[in-house]
């Protein structure tokens, strides 16, 4: 059940507050026809209409009152999640627009994360009145994704281990009627070498696995979605500082995206033949844990020495990557909290973006735009293959002198991907290093929406 539906309502003629939308450049012109005492009132209380900016009017009687709320020349996602944040609870309407895009927004200022608060937040809902009825589910379903990976990133590594990654993608197949497998523990050995030599030095309750979901009508085009689950990340034998390791619980970012663009796949049914992909690990330290100097036989044949143990999502990925090539997708999307230079190259707020075909890169870039889900194009650059030679195996795992860091990333994982097939990697954050309306610090979904907009164009026929 979606936890947020109710928030965006069908407007039937309810009681409601109404919402004025106002600019800068529109302030004068609405003010001069209102009432005196509302002018009064706005005039005593400065509201100037900048974006967030808000006001209550004062209309005939005591408990009448309305709402200015100032906004930009161009609507955005956001503006409403600011309004919905600042106002009272209860039952709202706008009179001069429609909520459009914005009723995200307003959806996602409700959320909290709060399951450790010895005493929860207690603030009020605020309903949103639409004469969109068919915005409601879509935005909804989107808010429920995005929290869903705001949860599974928030979550504390002791409380999210490989075993409930499992759950959660066995849950979504008893909800959408999916098969799900696992390949778990010493099973690793044989056909993904890479994950289990990853995850090895983990306790036994939380032993690396591959979780698999497939779902919908195997005569429909195949689309492989998979999400990089390292649910702890001390670096292995190359430890992180304490600072670097302080976040790592949001190693599996990844998989969060992976598992909530799997549920959106789903429950918009879209005529595609999915299959989601997790390869879920702890890279721990231990007796056994894997060493810097180490080979590694993937399960494509590739041989991989191991220069730094702190590279190893690329690892489980290029297992899992290869396991997805083996069915012949038409598609194959991954997410990754993949690379530090990734944030120094974009920040935390843009994911890069690799792709190997041009026309599909414009393709998810034009989405992003339509869905205000920012992400940044970062180039395949064939001439720093080379970084990734070995002298005594196939390739490295982590280029010498870390220049080009998150492309050399994404070229390793490209060895895993058969030529001519179609392919996305994000190299997310899947983080918010502070808050804003709608947006609290803490995990995010980036690069989400974007590749759940390019699915839909693909997949859904007029």
């Amino acid at each position: 059940m979606n936890r947020f539906s109710h928030l965006i309502q069908p407007d039937q003629g309810q009681d409601a507050r109404d919402i004025h939308l106002i600019t800068k450049e529109d302030l004068a012109a609405w003010v001069a026809i209102l009432p005196e005492r509302a002018r009064v009132a706005l005039q005593a209380s400065r509201f100037t209409a900048s974006p967030g900016e808000i006001a209550i009017v004062p209309g005939d009687k005591p408990d009448e009152w309305t709402v200015a709320f100032g906004i930009g020349k161009r609507r955005t996602a956001w503006d409403l999640a600011s309004a919905a944040q600042k106002l009272p609870e209860g039952t709202y309407r706008l009179t001069n627009a429609t909520p459009g895009i914005g009723a995200l927004g307003w959806i996602l200022a409700h959320y909290r994360f709060d399951r450790f608060l010895s005493a929860a937040d207690v603030t009020g809902e605020r309903i949103l009145l639409t004469t969109e009825p068919a915005l409601i589910s879509e935005q909804a379903r989107l808010a429920e994704a995005t929290a869903l990976v705001r949860d599974m990133v928030n979550m504390p590594a002791a409380n999210l281990g490989p075993a409930e990654l499992q759950g959660h993608v066995e849950a979504l197949g008893k909800e959408f009627d999916a098969a799900v497998t696992i390949t778990r523990g010493d099973d690793l050995a044989t056909g993904y070498p890479m994950i289990q030599a990853v995850g090895q030095a983990a306790d036994k309750s939380r032993a690396p696995r591959l979780i698999e979901l497939e779902w919908g009508n195997p005569a429909h085009p195949r689309l492989a979605i998979i999400g990089k689950g390292v649910v702890f990340d001390t670096g292995g034998l190359n430890i992180k500082t304490g600072s670097f390791m302080r976040l790592m619980k949001k190693d599996m970012g990844g998989a969060a995206h992976a598992i909530a663009l799997a549920r959106l796949v789903m429950e918009a049914r879209l005529p595609v033949r999915l299959h989601v992909l997790v390869p879920a690990v702890e890279n721990a330290i231990a007796g056994n844990a894997l060493r810097p100097g180490d080979i590694l036989r993937s399960r494509k044949g590739i041989s991989v020495e191991i220069d730094n143990t702190d590279a190893e999502g690329r690892l489980i990925l290029g297992d899992a990557l290869t396991k997805a090539a083996e069915s012949n997708p038409e598609l194959m999307i991954d997410f990754a909290t993949l690379t530090g230079a990734a944030r120094v190259a974009l920040g935390p707020d843009l994911p890069a973006l690799f792709v190997n075909d041009d026309t599909l890169a414009t393709e998810i870039s034009d989405a992003a735009s339509q869905v205000e889900d920012p992400i940044w194009r970062m180039p395949l650059w064939d001439g720093y293959d080379d970084m990734l030679k070995s002298d005594i195996a196939d390739m490295v795992n982590s280029a010498e002198g870390g220049m080009a860091g998150c492309i050399t990333a994404a070229l390793f994982l490209r060895r895993f991907i058969p030529e001519g097939t179609p392919w996305i990697h994000f190299d997310t954050f899947a983080w918010r290093l502070s808050s804003s309306a709608g947006r609290p610090k803490g995990g995010e979904a980036l690069g989400l929406r974007a590749s759940f907009e390019l699915l839909k164009r693909r997949y859904v026929r007029a």
